[in-house]
């Protein structure tokens, strides 16, 4: 039942979520005085996907539009989860080497908080230079940077707020502090770690978009700019809307899964 009901609040969540950035969508569009020409609401791009117009040509029906949209889409979510596993990975494992050695923090924190506060398009740049224009590490290398800095911050947190005596307790059997962080550490973090990989959805997708933006050409991110070039308005909202909707959609899904693992396992819940 706990798990049951902490579900229903976490899609009830979701579902006010979607109905505020649909409002806010709207009443941007509409109050803001954009030709309609250039700006499209919500119904717009529900009608450029899903409606068609009578003795519309083939060409440009819905279903020609949703199917030109769905590889684009498949390409930023193959980019986005690259960058969100690398970085994810890459974060955790900063983190244990951070608990293990403070010779190592001292090291690299330094290096890691310079780089945080560079903005990551005045670094792309170089990156593309060593890993190459278009290439699958350039995605790989600009993705997983939006997300590691605040999934490296979130798991350092929570590996930081283990239980002193039950520390005490495996030092006192013996136990190392590699055991100490399997045993008690890690597992205690676990809402720190659930909250990294749920911040950090957005950003692998934002990471996903401008390395296609700036490297690859392909995907959503590399398409934006074309149709606004070619005054492809409706492709270009609807291109917006699609991958902003399936970005909330997937951070919702983390947040359902965090908030029934958690339960099951009777901790209090996430950090935010």
């Amino acid at each position: 039942m706990i798990v049951a009901r902490t579900v229903g609040r976490s899609l009830l969540n979701a579902l006010l979520t979607l109905a505020i950035v649909l409002l806010l969508w709207q009443a941007v569009v509409s109050l803001t005085g954009i030709s309609p020409y250039v700006a499209k609401g919500p119904l717009d791009v529900w009608d450029h996907l899903f409606v068609d117009a009578p003795g519309v040509a083939v060409e440009k029906s819905a279903e020609a539009h949703r199917a030109a949209l769905a590889p684009l889409l498949a390409q930023t979510l193959q980019d986005a989860a690259l960058g969100w596993v690398v970085g994810m990975a890459v974060a955790i494992l900063l983190a244990v080497l951070f608990s293990l050695s403070r010779a190592v923090e001292a090291g690299v924190m330094p290096l890691a908080l310079v780089l945080r506060t560079v903005p990551l398009v005045s670094i792309a740049p170089v990156i593309i230079l060593l890993t190459g224009r278009g290439t699958v590490a350039s995605v790989a290398v600009i993705g997983s940077i939006v997300v590691l800095f605040p999934a490296l911050a979130s798991v350092m947190f929570g590996l930081s707020r283990a239980n002193r005596e039950s520390l005490d307790l495996v030092a006192v059997y013996g136990g190392s502090r590699l055991t100490q962080l399997r045993k008690v550490s890690i597992p205690g973090a676990l809402p720190s770690l659930f909250v990294a990989a749920r911040v950090s959805v957005p950003g692998a997708v934002t990471g996903a978009l401008l390395a296609e933006w700036l490297s690859t050409g392909t995907g959503i991110g590399g398409m934006i700019q074309k149709f606004s070039a070619s005054a492809r308005f409706d492709d270009l909202w609807a291109s917006v809307a699609v991958i902003t909707l399936v970005t909330l959609v997937l951070y919702n899904v983390v947040q359902v899964i965090e908030d029934a693992v958690l339960a099951r396992m009777g901790m209090t819940g996430s950090l935010t």
